[in-house]
């Protein structure tokens, strides 16, 4: 790698999607096992193709003396994450695409019922770890691996839904729109097609930022959507 010969420094932006079907309670950046399933589910192979480089990047690091820091984002949210009028089902961001369908007068499908769990973050607090990442203080973020997540915005695909029905209510000039909205259960291989695989829940560890980066996460779930539907409403 060019970087070794350089003496560069290499920040590499993985994803929470590496972890896969692991069971932990929380996903451990050191001890988790990344879990994938079969060839014929298409779906990992966004995740495998970060988990090999995460494993590259971090053998260069062990073998060659590679500066590195690997970060996985949890969820990200916030304003201008997507074109919300342009989302696409099945295909776009989760909160993007129940945005556009309340706006858009549709009902909000739910993917087995949307019992899958994830863990949201602000962006505002994400970009505050990255930028302690970049600072790199003291050598603090050198070849180390770091979630960044909200462990305590975990909630179920419903509960997302029905809280963004509940906030955009508040909104007079869109009121209407989420009164008429319906939850909609739906199947998983008629929604994504045959090569999907979910995941039943995704919970970050984040005792490796808060020791070495001396970071937390601010935003609480409700606190985050708001900002993000002022945003797009007001």
């Amino acid at each position: 790698m060019s970087q070794i010969r350089h003496k560069k420094r290499v920040i590499f932006p993985s994803t929470s999607e590496v972890y896969g079907m692991c069971t932990d309670k929380e996903f451990n950046e050191e001890t988790s096992p990344l879990i994938v399933g079969p060839i014929n589910k298409e779906r990992w192979i966004y995740s495998s193709s970060k988990q090999l480089m995460d494993r590259v990047i971090y053998a260069y690091g062990n073998h060659h003396d590679l500066q590195f820091t690997l970060f996985r984002p949890f969820n990200w949210m916030g304003p201008k994450l997507d074109n919300i009028l342009e989302a696409t089902e099945g295909k776009s961001r989760v909160l993007t695409q129940f945005i556009g369908n309340i706006l858009r007068g549709q009902n909000i499908k739910l993917v087995d019922g949307g019992k899958q769990r994830r863990s949201f973050t602000y962006i505002d607090d994400g970009i505050a770890a990255l930028m302690k990442i970049l600072e790199n203080k003291d050598g603090c973020a050198n070849g180390r691996i770091f979630n960044v997540g909200n462990p305590k915005n975990d909630l179920s695909i419903r509960e997302l839904a029905e809280l963004l029905i509940k906030l955009i209510k508040t909104y007079p000039k869109y009121a209407s729109f989420a009164e008429k909205t319906q939850l909609i259960d739906t199947d998983a291989s008629a929604y994504y097609g045959k090569g999907y695989q979910d995941v039943p829940s995704r919970v970050p560890s984040i005792k490796n930022a808060e020791t070495y980066l001396g970071w937390k996460p601010k935003f609480d779930m409700e606190t985050a959507l708001k900002l993000t539907l002022d945003y797009y409403l007001e």
